[in-house]
């Protein structure tokens, strides 16, 4: 059996029935893996961000680049 996380408080999930699934994430070599959170802190966790910054970013400097 796989350890789970909590998302939020980074706790181990031991009970089933106090473990919710919140996402499924990508990979970008692999399959991804589902994201959980324990029922009380689920509506807490937020997605993280940082991917669609990092996009960001590169888009930007390449729509300032000369001659695209």
């Amino acid at each position: 059996m796989t350890m789970r996380f909590c998302r939020y408080c980074d706790g181990p999930l031991t009970d089933p029935d106090d473990t919710v699934l919140l996402w499924h994430e990508e990979g970008m070599s692999g399959p991804g893996r589902d994201i959980y959170a324990h029922r009380a802190h689920a509506d807490l966790v937020e997605p993280d961000t940082s991917v669609a910054s990092i996009l960001a970013r590169v888009l930007i400097a390449k729509a300032m680049r000369p001659g695209t």
